[in-house]
């Protein structure tokens, strides 16, 4: 038996929430074509009974902090580090392949780690070669993967190249659980997907969903939650003319919810402004942003 934490890193909006989804077959992280969607640590466990269990972990992207939430974000990547047992390092085929290396070497890596070029279907056969050589060149590298993340089907083939990797050991969980997480952490970032999904650039960046409420009725789940905002003029945005927003969110959101809890889901949403909680060690605490 074989068993290990496997750790993703890599920029933001490289492709590693869709990856691990991937990976998983299942959608435990939210993803957007906006950056730093990814506030979390996200583990997913992959177990072939009596072969080997993978806990996946997906990280925020890699970035210089500019207020308490990246510090927050940056100690999940930070933690991650310090108990992988395998790196993936997910690279944007079309990104700086230096700038890159560098930020991988000075992770300073002491396990293996494997470099996942991704996005693979947007480039030349010619690119992918020369991406290939160049990660294959880096000491930081003890594999180099070409993968498409969104387009692949099949994984298996990059499973047991990471299996090779892992220590012998037990499983770490059982090999029915798929994650350590709580289902309200799910619901909350369901919805906050939606606002990525359907709000500006600025918005959702200033924005945390706090799950208040879970309630298993029969035949169906009540749910309440809080929508954060830094400002009320984003408030008026978030809810909309005559409330047609917020209302979007939440149908869209409520659909997600059911899909995956698998039951009716009454989803009841309100929109509160709490000035700077990105710089507020306390409300940053009890949006789930870690001690």
């Amino acid at each position: 038996m074989k068993a290990g934490f496997v750790n993703i890193f890599g920029r933001p909006n490289a492709g590693k929430s869709t990856l691990l989804n991937a990976l998983l077959q299942e959608k435990l992280a939210i993803v957007s074509p906006k950056v730093q969607t990814t506030r979390h640590r996200i583990k997913g466990f992959y177990t072939q009974p009596n072969e080997f269990q993978i806990v996946f972990s997906d990280t925020p992207g890699i970035m210089n902090p500019k207020y308490k939430l990246h510090e927050r974000m940056m100690k999940y990547v930070k933690s991650a580090l310090e108990d992988a047992d395998v790196a993936l390092l997910v690279v944007d085929i079309k990104d700086n392949w230096q700038e890159l290396a560098d930020l991988f070497a000075s992770l300073a890596l002491k396990v293996p780690s494997l470099v996942l070029i991704n996005k693979c279907d947007t480039a030349t056969a010619a690119k992918i070669q020369e991406a290939e050589a160049f990660f294959t060149s880096q000491p930081f590298a003890n594999k180099v993967v070409c993968i498409s993340a969104l387009q692949t089907t099949d994984f298996s083939a990059l499973l047991q190249q990471i299996v090779a990797f892992l220590p012998e050991s037990e499983a770490f969980y059982n090999e029915d659980d798929l994650t350590d997480l709580p289902t309200k952490f799910f619901v909350g970032e369901m919805v906050r997907e939606k606002i990525f999904d359907l709000l500006g650039d600025e918005i959702p960046y200033h924005s945390a969903v706090m799950v208040n409420e879970f309630k298993e009725q029969p035949e169906i789940i009540r749910i309440q939650a809080d929508i954060i905002v830094q400002r009320e003029t984003q408030k008026g945005i978030m809810l909309g003319q005559g409330g047609a927003m917020i209302k979007q969110i939440g149908s869209e959101a409520r659909k997600n919810i059911e899909a995956f809890l698998g039951t009716k889901v009454f989803l009841q949403l309100f929109v509160k402004v709490r000035p700077k909680w990105r710089d507020n060690d306390h409300q940053l605490k009890e949006y789930g942003y870690g001690a």
